[in-house]
């Protein structure tokens, strides 16, 4: 087969650059060229660490077309697909394409400033919009373009269905198989009052439909987080939340089972 051009980040442990040099030799005594930043040239991005430095690695190669694979020397690693004694088989497995493409779908979130401005984030895991550090904030809410709710609390989060897992499911949001294309809006710290009727719980939305948020007031200071990256606003207009058209290619070797997975990471 054709040795392709493979790059490799780690999270910086003495533990992840210690497998990126044993793997860095054993792909090159097998003829790959490696890298350490990606190129249009990668044909496979390697990521070792958690989840946390899969996310960050997606986010500096742009959400890449190419295959990714992750080697856990994190914690929980929920994307990691490799364990580090397990290198040798994972090669094996690559060169003799025993694996499929588990495609997953992100999510786009547009924020329009009083001037007009618009500003793009895009998340693998979520979107999450907050006020100030131990402020509540009031949105109204729309769905496909319609009235829903006036809401107030922390905030509110969109998932996708891979990211159901995170931060989502730590908010008592539901786990989502991957393979199911819609957005979960799960609030953070709702409030039921005379004035504000907010959902209590996650509410799902199918992936061609999109979420509006209308800031009662705009001069308030909103912070928008994709995948943890924050960007704080003024003036906000409107925020329009739906999904993305990138998706991220994660390669799954044929024992992988997300149900298992699940079971293995939370049970």
């Amino acid at each position: 087969m054709k040795k392709h051009v493979i790059s490799i980040f780690t999270n910086g442990t003495e533990v992840s650059l210690d497998v990126k040099a044993d793997l860095t030799k054993e792909l090159i005594n097998r003829g790959y060229t490696v890298m350490s930043e990606y190129s249009d040239n990668t044909d496979l991005i390697v990521c070792i660490g958690g989840d946390g430095a899969f996310l960050e690695t997606i986010h500096k190669c742009n959400f890449p077309d190419c295959p990714t694979v992750g080697i856990n020397t994190g914690h929980l690693g929920f994307f990691q697909e490799v364990l580090p004694e397990n290198i040798d088989r994972f090669i094996e497995d690559y060169e003799q394409e025993n694996y499929t493409l588990q495609q997953l779908g992100t999510v786009r979130c547009i924020v329009t400033e009083a001037d007009g401005n618009m500003n793009e984030h895009i998340g693998l895991n979520e979107i999450t919009i907050t006020g100030r550090k131990s402020y509540s904030i009031h949105f109204d809410i729309t769905i496909g373009g319609k009235p829903i709710e006036k809401f107030s609390g922390d905030g509110i989060l969109v998932a996708t269905s891979a990211g159901s897992t995170a931060y989502n499911y730590s908010l008592g949001g539901s786990i989502v198989d991957p393979r199911l294309k819609l957005l979960q809006v799960t609030p953070l710290a709702p409030m039921n009052t005379t004035a504000y009727r907010s959902f209590t719980s996650s509410i799902l939305l199918p992936d061609d439909m999109n979420l509006g948020i209308i800031p009662e007031s705009p001069e308030n200071r909103i912070y928008v987080a994709n995948d943890g990256e924050v960007t704080g606003y003024s003036n906000v207009k409107e925020i329009e939340v739906r999904t993305s058209s990138k998706v991220v290619n994660l390669i799954r070797f044929k024992d992988y089972d997300f149900w298992n997975k699940v079971k293995d990471k939370f049970l």
